[in-house]
């Protein structure tokens, strides 16, 4: 009898995957979607440039000027990690497994000798990979629009801070809205109520409900990338009125994907897909 082949180690076969769904990622429409959300903060920092050049402050907070360090990390706080981040997220996380199921290509993953659960993660690594290369360029155009040549060096530090939190943020939302998208019948809407609505509101709330969201873990990494007389650590201090130690949000950001992946695969698994005629 012949013997049957061997089917590939997860790992093997996530990667395998992920060099299927790179591409489709890259030439998808949801990327000419992310590419007009990245190019907002990068508009903004050109016209926010000429306006500086032309001798006029761009930002003023109680009559006093924002520096270029401080209105970069206004953009970082405002524009990346409360908006642009949750939104890819959701977007692209829900779609991993929904996307498939309903252009009725899910039974063609299936079918492959791959594990199920190696086509999430196969996907979501696709997803990192994605969002990072068009995310984190366009945070760097934006620094180098917005700080004079000659302040770089003094906060070139708080940049490749800010790049990790970003990177890790989308790592965890992913994950998160992998989960999601694995075991809901619409993770759109459920994603965007969840970022927009719930978390939202479970970060005004006193107590410890705070504790249980993304928002809260990366937000309140942000004055460690932030002038400490900046805007943002105003703000932050009225949202986080004791901010949690850097490591023990970065234990739970990495924990907390590495939780969701883990849980979303093995929805994957077990779930039966039935394609709707």
């Amino acid at each position: 009898m012949t013997e049957r082949p061997t089917p590939p180690s997860t790992l093997s076969g996530a990667l395998r995957v992920f060099d299927l769904s790179i591409g489709e990622m890259l030439w998808s429409r949801r990327t000419i979607f992310m590419a007009l959300v990245v190019g907002s903060p990068v508009l903004l920092a050109l016209v926010a440039r000429l306006v500086q050049a032309a001798g006029i402050a761009p930002l003023r907070v109680n009559g006093v000027q924002v520096d270029a360090a401080g209105m970069f990390g206004m953009m970082i706080w405002v524009l990346f990690i409360r908006f642009i981040v949750p939104v890819l997220g959701v977007f692209y996380g829900t779609a991993l497994i929904a996307d498939e199921v309903e252009d009725r290509t899910i039974t063609y993953l299936f079918t492959r000798p791959i594990r199920r659960g190696a086509v999430l993660l196969g996907k979501y690594l696709a997803y990192l990979a994605c969002t990072t290369l068009v995310v984190l360029p366009a945070v760097v155009l934006v620094y180098l629009l917005i700080v004079p040549f000659g302040q770089v060096g003094g906060s070139f530090g708080w940049l490749l801070v800010d790049l990790g939190l970003l990177a890790l943020g989308l790592a965890a939302y992913g994950a998160l809205f992998a989960l999601v998208g694995a075991v809901m019948r619409r993770p759109l809407v459920s994603g965007l109520v969840f970022a927009f609505g719930w978390e939202q509101i479970a970060l005004l709330v006193p107590g410890y409900l705070r504790h249980f969201t993304v928002a809260y873990h990366v937000q309140s990494l942000v004055p460690h990338a932030a002038p400490s007389d900046s805007v943002i650590s105003l703000v932050q201090t009225a949202l986080f009125e004791t901010p949690p130690p850097a490591a023990v949000s970065l234990f739970w950001l990495v924990a907390g994907t590495a939780v969701f992946l883990v849980l979303a695969a093995r929805a994957v698994e077990r779930r039966e897909y039935v394609l709707q005629q």
